[in-house]
């Protein structure tokens, strides 16, 4: 056996060799730390496909550095798994983490607001979750995070009075010691919900209680009064809160005029509805298409479609050109007060600017000359329907006879000298048998009809 003398050897062995059982020592009883950049552990816990595995995964994060949940720093992660689990329904764990955060993001807040309001069955963990805010941390608490609380309240019909209540406290300063003020935004959230609910005293309080307290509505809340007072019949209380707008420098939105235009109408106030149309250019708001519409269908549902013609006479003037609803209005209404020959021209017009009539108003048109026997009046119509559908073929834009119209027409051309008729209107829209089967469709008002239309084109 051989023996060795420590004594003799070294003594810089001896330390080196220390220092390497040192470090063995070191290994077995308590390994270094594992470092990870917040940057990678967000990473990790956006990316993994389970949020609770991704929880574990801060956890051991956590138990690792002691000051990891106070560290600005490790925010991010935190924050990004808060939000994977509301997102997952794991509401509880979201909060409990969510109170561990000592100064938490005004955007963290906004954003599970959000998320509470789409995924929670009810708006009692958002009122919850804002009342927190309120209390931990009012310095961050922002008028973003009471009107996305208000939005979630308000589709609930029962939580109104919850809604109003909140808003209130927010009005009179005493949320997060006045830090919080509502806005317009704030205000028109709650005032659609209480108009939907016919609370249109609820609505016109808030109204004048916010224009007390200095804060300005804006153009959307004075639409949402008008639509309350429309829907409540109230027309004349509308136009009147549009002069008040008017007065205090609002330009009115183009729905806004439509609202009332549409109400005017409905109301046969005709009159006053073309006023507020000719003057709303003047007003700084351009009429539409949309406004025009309206009034001719007011003019026309009245039987006034002479004076919906000078409507639609005066719309290129205004820099608005007639559409297909404007032309088909115009002519079934002056079809129904048997203005045929008008009602004829206004849909040569449509035809002429490229619009395909509806097969309702040649319908029309030609039952308006059969009910006054004005048959050759009613074959020009059809003939001008089939060519068009001759014409429109390609583009998909057929316009068809139906079997009502060939009902209307059939018998009245085809008496005594009804033969001579047909085989004129024939003569006109059928070029060759082939060219019919093929472009035209005449729908069944009996076998024997298109075959003796056939048999004359060949005679």
């Amino acid at each position: 056996m051989i023996r060795i003398n420590l004594l003799s050897l070294p003594k810089k062995r001896i330390q080196i060799n220390t220092s390497i059982a040192g470090r063995r020592h070191f290994s077995k009883s308590q390994p270094p730390p594992i470092r990870i950049s917040p940057a990678r552990l967000r990473k990790l816990i956006a990316t993994h496909p389970d949020p609770l595995v991704a929880k574990e995964i801060l956890s051991l994060a956590a138990s690792l550095d002691p000051t990891f949940l106070t560290s600005p720093t490790s925010y991010p992660p935190i924050h990004t798994l808060i939000l994977r689990l509301a997102r997952a329904r794991h509401f509880s764990l979201a909060d409990n983490l969510l109170r561990r955060l000592c100064t938490p993001s005004p955007g963290l807040y906004s954003s599970l607001l959000r998320i509470y309001s789409e995924s929670s069955p009810s708006p009692d963990l958002v009122l919850t979750t804002f009342r927190n805010l309120t209390i931990r941390c009012p310095e961050i608490c922002r008028p973003r995070h009471l009107n996305r609380t208000l939005a979630a309240l308000l589709p609930h019909s029962n939580y109104l009075s919850k809604a109003v209540s909140l808003f209130n406290s927010a009005l009179q300063g005493s949320l997060c010691d006045g830090v919080v003020s509502p806005n317009a935004q704030s205000l028109n959230i709650v005032m659609t919900q209480a108009c939907r609910m016919n609370k249109l005293s609820v609505a016109y309080s808030l109204f004048n209680r916010m224009s007390e307290k200095g804060i300005r509505p804006n153009v959307e809340s004075y639409r949402i009064l008008m639509q309350g007072l429309c829907r409540k019949n109230q027309v004349n209380s509308a136009v009147d809160l549009l002069d008040e707008m008017l007065n205090r420098g609002y330009v009115p939105d183009a729905l806004s005029y439509t609202t009332l235009l549409n109400s005017l109408c409905r109301k046969k106030k005709l009159r006053e509805a073309y006023k507020m149309l000719c003057r709303m250019k003047v007003k700084g708001c351009n009429p539409d298409i949309v406004h025009f519409n309206t009034t001719i269908t007011g003019f026309c549902r009245e039987g006034r479609a002479q004076d919906a013609c000078k409507i639609i006479d005066e719309m290129a003037d205004n820099g608005c050109m007639p559409n297909l609803a404007s032309y088909t209005l115009i002519a079934n209404g002056l079809c129904a007060q048997g203005l045929l020959e008008e009602a004829q021209g206004y849909v040569k017009q449509m035809v002429k600017n490229g619009f395909v009539p509806h097969f309702s108003v040649f319908h029309g048109l030609i039952n308006g000359f059969c009910s006054v026997g004005k048959d050759e009046d009613a074959c020009e119509v059809l003939e001008q329907m089939m060519l068009n559908h001759h014409h429109h073929h390609q583009q998909q834009q057929s316009v068809i006879p139906h079997r009502e119209t060939w009902e209307l027409i059939v018998p009245r051309i085809c008496g005594e000298d009804g033969e001579n008729k047909l085989a004129d209107a024939v003569d006109k829209v059928l070029m060759t048998e082939d060219e019919l089967r093929r472009n035209t469709k005449i729908v069944d008002v009996g076998f024997d009809v298109e075959d003796y239309m056939l048999r004359r084109k060949k005679w």
